[in-house]
């Protein structure tokens, strides 16, 4: 069951239609940059999508030129008085909206209109999919400022693997997004007039074309298999897959290809 839903808070929007919720960071006239604001606004939206079972996929993006320039400068300063126990827990916030993402229950697409840099790059890193105009640049330029990509840094490794990692954290360049795709940080390059239309057909096919629990434990083995030792991972895969099995989606699913009828999901 599906409805329309838009929800305005003081950073970002959030709308459901057709079962895609679309987060859109919105102050453009800042590039969209991060504070600890918007991060409990993302981490509302995020949460509120996870709990409307009219949901299917979330889309990232971002208002006006930019899709994420990183910290926002005043954010920055603030930083600078915090007590380490201010910065920690300043820190850990945003690991958490990381892990919320990350491990989130639902697809989640970042459509990357514009430059995408430090937090904002961090952002597109822990999506599932991502898709990007050619015009965009992305990287992580922490370390040019005497910050590090902490929290990044974990996932990042695992998106891209090490040497790549250690290119793009290290030397903190931007790279363009032909480079990004190929370093496996994005998925595609679309240009900018096609590009929503692109990702939305993306998102529709999900919703129309798998189930959301097919959707939703795949999602759990391909984290998992990175975190267990072979065997375990083998075991605990298994385990999923006699679960799936006695899932009512899963038993539909194969009533209908053996029956040669098409499913809509």
């Amino acid at each position: 069951m599906s409805h329309n839903l838009t929800t305005t808070f003081s950073f970002i929007t959030y709308e459901v239609k057709n079962r895609i919720a679309t987060v859109t960071l919105n102050r453009p006239e800042k590039r969209n940059a991060l504070n600890g604001a918007m991060v409990a606004e993302l981490q509302q939206a995020f949460k509120q999508a996870g709990d409307d079972d009219a949901v299917k996929v979330i889309l990232l993006t971002g208002a006006g030129d930019a899709f994420c320039a990183g910290a926002d400068l005043e954010y920055l300063q603030q930083l600078q008085q915090n007590t380490f126990d201010e910065n920690l827990a300043d820190s850990k916030a945003l690991m958490q909206l990381m892990q919320q993402i990350y491990h989130h229950d639902k697809i989640v697409i970042a459509l990357v209109q514009g430059h995408a840099i430090a937090g904002g790059c961090g952002l597109v890193t822990l999506c599932d999919l991502s898709y990007a105009v050619p015009e965009a640049l992305l990287g992580y330029t922490e370390v040019k400022i005497g910050f590090i990509p902490a929290l990044v840094s974990v996932f990042l490794v695992r998106k891209t693997g090490e040497g790549r990692a250690r290119e793009l954290l290290l030397t903190g360049k931007l790279v363009s997004a032909d480079k990004a795709q190929a370093y496996g940080l994005i998925n595609e390059v679309v240009p900018k007039a096609e590009i929503t239309d692109y990702v939305n057909k993306i998102a529709a096919g999900l919703c129309e074309e798998a189930a959301a629990n097919s959707l939703k434990v795949t999602k759990q083995l391909i984290g998992m298999v990175l975190d267990k030792p072979l065997d375990e991972a083998l075991e605990q895969a298994a385990r999923l897959n006699a679960q799936t099995r006695e899932h009512a989606e899963c038993r539909r699913g194969i009533q209908a290809f053996l029956n040669k009828e098409k499913l809509a999901w």
